[in-house]
């Protein structure tokens, strides 16, 4: 339990990177000169980067060694990097809700298609593969689904208001994951057919936690969004936003449960059963796109 928190307090503890006037000089290439010139800025970014944050070096060797089955070079390293300040970078062109920019392509919609003509709310549970901006834009610009957003916004602060501010119809579709009300919220959210996009593969303070076994090695989870859905009585569909390089990406959505029923005997091992469950086709989604994996923080127990 001590490893877990200090997990959790490792990734809290980061310097944030993102100061105003940065966010400010990205946000003024991007629009002032348009993506295609600012996505060639990204490469002298990246070098920058790959010079200077050193644990984030180091973390990024670890995990592609894992996710390649091999020692990874620089080069690897770079085109992490690199993959991660392109999502970022197209974060303001999505916020701004330029959404024609992209070529989206959706994989297994009618899932979230049938849920929504329910009228029945639901958790859509993503992770720090890829990006999640894609559907929360696509929900609110398009207009294609009811979104609300669980998100701890505690860690990262200048980067999450400068870009709220950038479009506030979707920064009001947040609820903040440590108010006192936010439970209420969720609620009111699933009653009133919302889905609820949350994320599931970095741990929190608050303690709840599970291991589960990702890319050959024990690491540690959060049990939260597990035990949101068995409070809720809701179904829970997994999406995974996955960069394909250029202005393309791929949404995949799978059916994870109906409903998440924990057995007051056996509630741990339930809790790490349907973690596991996630955690496998995080891998599997891995696997497939390994250098849109985000999370620059040792997660390995």
């Amino acid at each position: 339990m001590l490893n877990r928190a200090l997990q959790a307090r490792r990734w809290a503890e980061l310097p944030e990177r993102g100061t105003p006037v940065m966010l400010r000089l990205i946000h003024g290439i991007a629009v002032g000169i348009g993506r295609w010139a600012a996505r060639l800025l990204l490469y002298p970014i990246t070098l920058y980067f790959l010079i200077s944050a050193h644990a984030a070096r180091r973390i990024s060797r670890e995990y592609l060694k894992r996710v390649h089955g091999h020692p990874a070079h620089w080069w690897h390293v770079f085109r992490h990097f690199h993959s991660f300040a392109a999502t970022i970078l197209d974060r303001v062109y999505l916020l701004r809700g330029e959404f024609q920019r992209f070529d989206v392509t959706l994989h297994h919609k009618e899932i979230l298609h049938r849920q929504v003509e329910s009228g029945k709310g639901c958790i859509v549970l993503g992770s720090h593969l890829g990006s999640f901006e894609v559907l929360r834009t696509l929900g609110v610009t398009q207009q294609d689904f009811p979104l609300k957003v669980l998100m701890d916004t505690t860690h990262n602060e200048n980067i999450t208001r400068f870009l709220d501010a950038l479009n506030p119809e979707i920064a009001n579709t947040v609820i903040v994951s440590d108010r006192a009300d936010a439970s209420l919220r969720v609620k009111e959210g699933l009653d009133a057919g919302f889905l609820i996009g949350t994320l599931g593969d970095r741990v929190s303070s608050d303690g709840k936690t599970t291991q589960c076994q990702f890319l050959g090695a024990p690491a540690t989870f959060p049990a939260g969004p597990i035990l949101l859905a068995a409070v809720m009585h809701c179904p829970v569909i997994l999406f995974f936003g996955l960069y394909r390089g250029g202005n393309h990406y791929e949404i995949y959505f799978e059916r994870l449960a109906e409903e998440v029923i924990l057995n007051r005997d056996r509630r741990a091992q339930d809790i790490q059963h349907w973690m596991q469950r996630y955690v496998d086709r995080l891998e599997h989604y891995t696997r497939l796109a390994p250098y849109n994996w985000f999370n620059f923080y040792p997660f390995w127990d």
